[in-house]
């Protein structure tokens, strides 16, 4: 056999990608698999295949284990929705058997490419700047071997690398078996790689189980590489944070801290003002227009978009929700619903899904609103709950008022045309209609439907109306 220090790197040639996402995930104490658990709103495989669909491989190979039939539909019902563009080849690892385990398994996947890059499907923080320069770094130097490294201020509990004077790596000591000289290595080993496949496969038939779980280790690769006299190379991220992976709910927390502070540098950068970075959290797929203000408790979830010069918070949390231009929104909470320019949502509103108000809407303190629309420039200021409602242009809505949606089995619409005035605590028993100018006075139950510019009221058992003068 040619040894295989002499065999070239051929340079660019099919390339594949080869994420493992087949462990358990035990320290997360969870019946749900690790990589499903969300981080910014995305279960962690997201951020691993979308940085292997924008590096435009040949293949992507996602090696699944633990749950794999959730893991897989999970994924595959997903894949448009995240904008996957490329095929994913899911290989199933029976019993999990380690990080070289996974990757024997995969041999009949990556035996089609060139060069592989393999990738630990708990580490969403990797960059596709850090991977794309790897990756070309790689290719320049005419690597067989390139892992991705990292110097950490407090490098505990993860391998170290151990260079020789020239700079090549010559082995990955892990932590617990590191002495004390290795121990004070800064540079650890990110779980990251290129492989030149040819290479890949001969060293990966030749590991041994290791361990108390009788396991094989990708990183014992790197030492079979190197007797039989090829190089491994190392590539330095200039963003140590960005190796760092997921066990536990701890670590999860730092990751949703760390991806929380790019997206908030994000949208700082693009011209909105957040007051305290700390204390306001974006998910991945939010977007607010310039000249925003994002005040202290600020959550902003799902595919929400906020719109231009709008004031959000404090204390506020808006999910999956349109928030058009000049809006404000203060101490509330807003799922699955759209405000209109200039529409002003607060104190301690709960705006529920299906909802649309506005332009010039105002929806005030202790007032809920669900599956409504409340037209241009209507008020709803306060102590009221408006569900399944249609309400025209300029109403107004009296404190206290209620529409009575739910006869116990079917839900019923209200319908409130353009200038009518609803005084306060007033019971609107659904179906009804009121029509275009009407008044309804203050205390009232309405049960039947309001003529247009007729006053009503209600008293006991009697509903009357008059003509307004």
């Amino acid at each position: 056999m040619e040894p295989i220090g002499n065999r070239p790197n051929k340079g660019a040639g099919p390339m594949a990608v080869l994420i493992l996402a087949a462990g358990q995930g035990t320290r997360m104490r969870s019946s749900e698999p690790k990589v499903l658990h969300k981080l910014g709103g995305k279960p962690l495989i997201y951020y691993l295949l979308r940085l292997a669909n924008a590096l435009k491989p040949t293949g992507i190979g996602l090696v699944i284990g633990h749950q794999e039939e959730l893991v897989r539909k999970t994924i595959s019902d997903s894949l448009k929705e995240w904008g996957i563009a490329r095929a994913v080849h899911f290989i199933v690892q029976k019993a999990p058997s380690g990080s070289g385990g996974a990757v024997l398994d995969s041999m009949s996947f990556l035996k089609k490419y060139q060069t592989a890059l393999v990738m630990c499907g708990d580490s969403p923080l990797l960059t596709f700047d850090t991977l794309y320069a790897m990756l070309s770094h790689h290719r320049a130097d005419k690597g067989q071997v390139t892992m991705l490294t990292a110097r950490l201020a407090n490098p505990k509990g993860y391998g170290r690398v151990v260079r020789a004077p020239t700079g090549e790596v010559l082995r990955i000591v892990e932590d617990q078996l590191a002495t004390p000289k290795e121990a004070a290595i800064n540079e650890v080993n990110s779980g990251t790689y290129c492989f030149e496949v040819a290479l890949l496969v001969d060293a990966v038939k030749k590991l041994k189980p290791q361990g108390d779980k009788h396991e094989l280790f990708l990183t014992d690769c790197l030492e079979h590489v190197r007797s039989h006299g090829a190089r491994v190379g190392a590539f330095v991220s200039s963003n140590p944070e960005e190796i760092l992976g997921i066990n536990n709910r701890l670590q999860l927390a730092g990751a949703e801290r760390v991806l929380n502070r790019r997206a908030v540098e994000r949208l700082m950068l693009s011209g909105v003002t957040v007051m305290d970075p700390a204390h306001t959290y974006v998910d991945l797929d939010v977007e607010v227009a310039q000249d925003t203000v994002l005040l202290p408790g600020t959550l902003l979830l799902g595919k929400t978009k906020i719109g231009k010069e709008c004031r959000i918070g404090p204390h506020t949390l808006i999910e999956d929700s349109s928030v058009g231009n000049g809006c404000e929104v203060a101490f509330s909470q807003v799922r699955g619903a759209r405000l209109l320019e200039k529409t002003l949502v607060g104190p301690f509103s709960n705006i529920r899904p299906e909802t649309v108000a506005g332009p010039r809407a105002k929806i005030g303190n202790f007032s809920e609103v669900k599956a409504s629309r409340i037209g241009f420039g209507s008020k709803v200021p306060h102590l009221s709950y408006i569900g399944d409602a249609e309400i025209a242009e300029d109403v107004n809505i009296g404190a206290g008022t209620i529409t009575c949606n739910y006869d116990g089995k079917t839900k019923h619409k209200t319908i409130i045309g353009a200038k009518a005035f609803v005084g306060s605590n007033v019971t609107l028993v659904a179906p009804v209609k009121l029509g275009r100018g009407a008044y309804v006075a203050a205390g009232s139950t309405i049960v039947k439907d309001v003529s247009e510019g007729k006053l009503v009221f209600a008293r006991a058992k009697d509903q009357v109306e008059k003509t307004r003068k």
